[in-house]
């Protein structure tokens, strides 16, 4: 009877440990599975941020290609924008003129 007794101890000891390695194993499960969302949801920014600096890049080297251009459309561009900011630096009255009312 006592050998009953320390089986029937053994399968409950086993099933405990069985279901304590299984909680472990779905611990583990459930960490990896946040980590890998994590690993996706930062990758996800990076290529974000990457792609918006390229962009960047690639419009600073096109305006700067730009302004370096000889092209006739461009230096005409340069001159109209020339004018209208000396247009902008005068001033509206003629000095010496009267104040308005």
């Amino acid at each position: 009877m006592a050998t009953k007794a320390k089986d029937n101890w053994r399968k409950w000891m086993w099933m405990f440990l069985g279901v304590i390695g299984a909680l472990q194993l779905y611990f583990v499960r459930e960490l990896l599975a946040a980590f890998a969302l994590f690993a996706l949801g930062f990758a996800g920014i990076a290529v974000c941020l990457a792609s918006l600096y390229l962009a960047q890049k690639g419009w600073e080297s096109g305006v700067a290609r730009l302004a370096a251009s000889r092209n006739t459309w461009v230096l005409a561009a340069r001159r109209a924008t020339a004018v209208s900011e000396e247009w902008v630096r005068r001033p509206l009255r003629r000095p010496g003129s009267e104040p308005a009312h």
